[in-house]
């Protein structure tokens, strides 16, 4: 099972790079796939380092949303157990990155690009706000 799964895209996907196409004509500039300093073995999809501002496009199965995360039936306990593991991921990698002072900002792969980046900008505007305090 695990040579299956390594093969999946774990950046580049479909609803990240609409995000990042919508995101680049509006005119911000970012980084892709960045390791954060101070948050061992984990990347973010988009870095706005300037600002500290990082996003985080989930998928809905891999990333349990509540409207259309789903669980096989098939060797159900695991999936379970698996997909309650990387919601505990995610709330780590938040913590930690909120703790280095960094802003997140999820996104589920069903939100529509123009609107996740809706979401994006006014994260930005917050931080420049807060940085100019």
């Amino acid at each position: 099972m695990s040579a299956r799964y390594s093969r999946l895209a774990r950046t580049g996907t479909a609803p990240e790079m609409l995000l990042r196409r919508e995101l680049h004509r509006r005119g911000k500039r970012f980084r892709v796939d960045t390791r954060i300093e101070g948050l061992p073995r984990r990347k973010v999809d988009i870095a706005f380092i300037r600002w500290r501002v990082c996003v985080l496009v989930d998928g809905c199965f891999w990333h349990s949303c509540p409207d259309h995360g789903t669980v096989p039936r098939t060797n159900r306990e695991w999936w379970v157990w698996k997909l309650e593991r990387t919601r505990q991921r995610d709330a780590d990698t938040d913590a930690a990155l909120s703790a280095l002072g960094w802003t997140v900002v999820r996104v589920w792969e069903h939100v529509p690009p123009v609107v996740a980046a809706d979401l994006v900008e006014a994260a930005l505007r917050r931080a420049v706000a807060d940085r100019d305090d």
